[in-house]
């Protein structure tokens, strides 16, 4: 159940984007954190490159190193293209589904959600944030936790026509997993590729 918990304006800020949502320091300080990181810019290797690339998908899903090798090792023993088997396996996770439905405002706010029993995978409650999700089940909200703000404020005026891997029900207050996604439809700024490389290497 391990996680990151420390600072996260600062390694969104590393990465120049709002990798874990809306952040008001990123944007009022758009440039590196640090003493220095306003006005040094040294030159990065190719190597870091392929580096800060799975770092940036790891903070992005919340998914630790092993969690993330595993992953990728699962991912390069299926047949296609490697990346977007990747980013469809992180598409799947339990916790980003919730966040892909729009019943929580991040991801972490999702985990949270399924850790504490709040979510339900085809009427049973399921509290792993890292289960992969299989196209056809339906994943939702808990009768008894259908009256929870978080959910109410994350779903309002939530469109749920961007991700067409899945398939909002209101009277569920969920959704059902479709399909998994293709590398079109996923919205995150992250070159697979580089990671591929890297793993390689």
């Amino acid at each position: 159940m391990a996680r990151y918990i420390g600072p996260k304006s600062r390694i969104a800020r590393r990465f120049g984007e709002a990798i874990f949502g809306p952040d008001k320091v990123l944007s009022k300080k758009n440039y590196a954190p640090g003493q220095h990181g306003n006005n040094r810019r040294k030159k990065t290797s190719e190597y870091g490159l392929m580096l800060a690339e799975k770092q940036k998908a790891k903070y992005t899903y919340g998914v630790l190193e092993r969690q993330f090798r595993n992953l990728f090792e699962k991912a390069s023993k299926k047949s296609g293209v490697t990346g977007e088997i990747l980013l469809q396996f992180l598409e799947s996770r339990l916790d980003n589904v919730v966040f892909r439905l729009g019943l929580a405002p991040t991801r972490a706010a999702a985990r949270q959600l399924v850790s504490h029993k709040h979510i339900i995978v085809d009427g049973q409650v399921l509290n792993i944030p890292s289960y992969s999700v299989k196209p056809g089940q339906i994943v939702s909200v808990r009768e008894k936790s259908k009256s929870l703000e978080v959910v109410d404020a994350a779903l309002a005026g939530f469109n749920h026509s961007k991700y067409p891997w899945i398939e909002w029900d209101e009277s569920v207050k969920g959704g059902k997993f479709l399909h998994m996604p293709e590398r079109a439809d996923i919205p995150e700024n992250i070159k697979e590729q580089m990671i591929v490389e890297l793993y390689s290497k």
